[in-house]
């Protein structure tokens, strides 16, 4: 790319030629027209044609040259901005491509990451049934042993009142036998006093 200390070109050698044969040009013929001879004045007006036609046409090679280095100069700017141009839609294709593959692995472990999501939820969800099961088994089995506590005060109750009854009719069996005894022995002893 052209800096502007090149934009800014210093005066050629042509144009400073150019220059000095209008000053020549103008001086010949200040010096004919003070001279006062017409035939001097026509030669220099002539002498002044030429050299103005001969700066002008030097002018005009210089002007030719310069637009000739702009349009090069354009000429490689465009060369140089269209390689820059063609570098950054690489640059941006290298770019695009890598960001396109990294989403497609974000993608992918979003995917990966909502099916352990999904699995854990139903994994929950069984785990939650399940307790819910066992919790209620749990109640029905503190239930049942609530209820067999009953039963076993209730059997516990009975068999202190069966000893209690045991003891008793023992007694009463001791009692009885002795009674037994005691009517056995009255019965013998009238016999013996008959006797």
């Amino acid at each position: 790319m052209a800096t502007s200390a090149s934009r800014r070109r210093q005066r050629s050698t042509r144009l400073t030629v150019a220059t000095v044969l209008l000053v020549v040009a103008a001086v010949v013929v200040v010096a004919a027209v003070a001279s006062g001879s017409f035939v001097v004045t026509a030669g220099a007006a002539v002498a002044a044609l030429v050299l103005g036609a001969a700066a002008t046409k030097i002018t005009a090679t210089e002007l030719a040259q310069s637009r000739r280095e702009a349009a090069a100069d354009r000429a490689r700017q465009a060369r140089e901005y269209s390689e820059l141009a063609a570098a950054r839609a690489k640059e941006n294709a290298a770019f695009i491509a890598g960001m396109e593959t990294r989403i497609e692995e974000r993608q992918k472990l979003i995917g990966e990451l909502e099916e352990h999501l999904a699995a854990a939820q139903r994994t929950v969800a069984e785990t939650t049934l399940k307790l819910g099961q066992e919790a209620r088994r749990a109640e029905q089995a503190e239930a049942r042993l609530l209820d067999e506590s009953r039963r076993l005060d209730d059997a516990e109750t009975r068999a202190a009142e069966a000893i209690v009854t045991v003891a008793e009719l023992e007694q009463e069996l001791i009692d009885l036998k002795a009674e037994l005894l005691a009517w056995q022995d009255a019965a013998k002893a009238p016999k013996r006093a008959t006797a």
